[in-house]
């Protein structure tokens, strides 16, 4: 069973930390015991915060991000985490970039467990100044992937 969980993006300040709030908060009223936590493949925002706009669109939803500090992901990752879970596709590849010879850890996108029919990658909402949408589609794949985990 998948006991922990890594959500990556690209400088972990928007994407990445509200998928880690929202499963965090999904998770827990799921009454799943899940290790979780985000880290971005760039690191411009290490120690720093999500971004402001984010935060402020999370608790629109009801998710406070407020305590989570960006991070940058790096190999040891691959042995920390049962399932990682990047954004869009250049995450994925700058993760692989990392993978040690031999390691097994899955690496997903994220929106392969979204419930509904939506786009295959998580839209920047640092570039795109949409936050809305990135947290309709972060729902659906946390509520898909809690429904995963409670079948396993």
């Amino acid at each position: 069973m998948t006991t922990s969980i890594l959500f990556v993006c690209l400088g972990n300040i928007c994407r990445s930390p509200t998928a880690e709030g929202v499963f965090r908060a999904l998770s827990a009223q799921a009454g799943l015991s899940v290790v979780i936590d985000s880290a971005g493949t760039a690191g411009w925002h290490i120690g720093k915060p999500p971004y402001a706009p984010m935060q402020e669109a999370a608790r629109t939803h009801g998710y406070d991000l407020a305590d989570l500090r960006a991070r940058q992901f790096n190999a040891k990752d691959f042995d920390r985490f049962d399932l990682i879970l990047g954004m869009d596709a250049e995450n994925i590849a700058d993760i692989e970039r990392l993978r040690p010879a031999g390691n097994t850890t899955q690496v997903k996108l994220f929106l392969e467990y979204a419930a509904e029919s939506v786009p295959s990658e998580v839209p920047d909402p640092y570039y795109t100044r949409d936050f809305d949408t990135p947290i309709r589609l972060i729902e659906s794949a946390c509520q898909g992937l809690i429904d995963q985990l409670r079948r396993q």
